[in-house]
């Protein structure tokens, strides 16, 4: 690909695309980009960057000189520009494909993967790194508070990547982790997810089996020790294995855990840790960073201030706003297991509260059935759920969507007291009417659902 200089972004507006994009740019390349959807921040950051930016999709935004298109991830068949390269015959590669070629090649790649918990504890090894003077580049699915962004490429010698096992492009089904070159590779848990790519649990096993065979046998992998699916998939790997959990069975061992309404504390190979975090599972998420940190050569000392340093990222427990006693926070949370996490954190960081739990099934996985029982149960916990409705059901199979109605009878047969909604007003209605001083209100999405949470906090005024 070298000699090629000038490149076409196909989906340009997204985190990832508009930050390589604009790393190619700086690197002398000619670069432009169209996407159908053309917005600020990410507009303004490519405008100023000199990349010309397309409104919507057509076959004539791709210059006549074109030497690559990059694909996004979102483009699918149909899409007049996929068509165009197509019919041309241009060179096309996947944003996977290019970061591995000009970003990844020579340079000590950690990934951080699995099922939950990838966005925190790659912000986490970041920051580390980035408070140890090193300068690292990254690349991660959120918007980490300490670092500012969620993507950047430097001449430093570590990249930190948020390693997803969703597919890399219309043309190539692999996991996008595939391409990334590991040196370390995090396995924080896994479990059934993305319903629309694996069939099953098994294949998404094999995918985590494939990562873990190009690690090199100098590298490392960091699994979760207490995790049954992870200790299956790692044992026949051909890579170094260390095992990070609470069990004793773990070769790094978790003990100690302390949780109070503002951080969590904890001793990881007896070592005293500290984070301003709630909840277990922001505990493994930092005994993961710390472990992945040790291995890139960082001494304790910087470690443990860098853990005590991290903010955290946007949209992860972030509190929105606090009007008549009532807080409104807004979470990531959308697979059962994540809901019944926050469920748990929320708990530990806010003892006595009156809990509402306000979730949009928006994934692929939970506008589906397959977690139809596992849902009810997790948002049972919670003492109040409002469930709102599925966006795009109609684009779910028949036989494979979720049930709304049977969802909020479960709710309640788990002992909860949960309502699946008719529509947004209803829900701001009702969280007006009812909730009361002390209470906290969590809107679980991975989405902007609507932009709830301003309507909520205009309506509790």
């Amino acid at each position: 690909m070298s000699e090629k200089s000038r490149f076409h972004f196909t989906g340009i507006c997204g985190t990832a695309m508009g930050s390589v994009a604009a790393a190619m740019k700086q690197r002398g390349f000619v670069v432009t980009g169209s996407d159908a959807n053309v917005y600020p921040p990410m507009s303004d950051f490519l405008r100023d960057q000199g990349i010309p930016i397309a409104e919507g999709y057509h076959e004539n935004n791709i210059p006549a000189d074109a030497d690559v298109v990059i694909i996004g991830n979102a483009i699918s068949r149909g899409n007049p520009e996929a068509e165009a390269a197509l019919d041309r015959k241009l060179l096309y590669h996947s944003l996977p494909e290019v970061m591995k070629e000009y970003f990844l090649r020579g340079k000590r790649n950690f990934i951080v993967s699995g099922t939950h918990g990838k966005t925190t504890t790659s912000s986490m090894l970041a920051w580390l790194l980035e408070i140890a003077g090193k300068n690292p580049g990254f690349m991660i699915g959120g918007l980490p508070k300490n670092l500012g962004r969620g993507a950047r490429f430097t001449e430093s010698e570590f990249t930190v990547l948020e390693g997803d096992e969703y597919d890399t492009a219309f043309f190539d089904k692999r996991s996008k982790f595939l391409h990334y070159l590991p040196e370390c590779v995090v396995i924080n848990n896994i479990e059934f997810d993305h319903a629309d790519i694996y069939a099953s649990l098994d294949e998404i096993k094999l995918t985590f089996r494939r990562l873990l065979n190009i690690v090199p046998r100098t590298g490392m992998a960091f699994i979760n020790g207490d995790d049954p699916n992870c200790l299956e998939v790692a044992a026949s790997a051909p890579c170094p294995i260390t095992t990070v959990g609470f069990s004793a069975d773990c070769a790094l061992r978790i003990e100690n855990a302390h949780y109070d309404e503002y951080r969590s504390s904890f001793t990881l190979g007896g070592i005293p840790c500290s984070v301003r975090m709630t909840g277990e599972f922001n505990v493994r998420n930092a005994a993961m960073a710390a472990a992945a940190a040790t291995f890139a050569g960082l001494p304790p000392g910087e470690i443990l201030a860098g853990l005590e340093s991290f903010e955290g990222v946007a949209r992860r427990q972030e509190l929105r706003g606090e009007v008549n006693g009532i807080k409104v926070i807004d979470d990531f949370a959308h697979h059962p297991t994540a809901i019944r996490l926050a469920v748990q954190s929320l708990r530990q960081r806010h003892p006595g509260s009156r809990l509402w739990i306000l979730f949009e099934p928006r994934s692929n996985t939970t506008r589906r059935s397959v977690f139809q029982n596992e849902l009810a149960e997790a948002l049972a916990l919670a003492d109040v759920s409002l469930v709102a409705p599925i966006p795009d059901l109609h684009k779910i199979p028949k036989n494979d969507r979720l049930d709304p109605d049977k969802l909020g009878a479960d709710i309640n047969r788990h002992g909860g007291n949960g309502q699946c909604m008719p529509d947004l007003e209803s829900i701001v209605e009702t969280v007006r009417e009812k909730a009361r001083p002390g209470d906290v209100v969590a809107v679980l999405s991975n989405g902007g659902f609507g932009g709830i949470h301003s309507k909520l906090l205009d309506a509790l005024a």
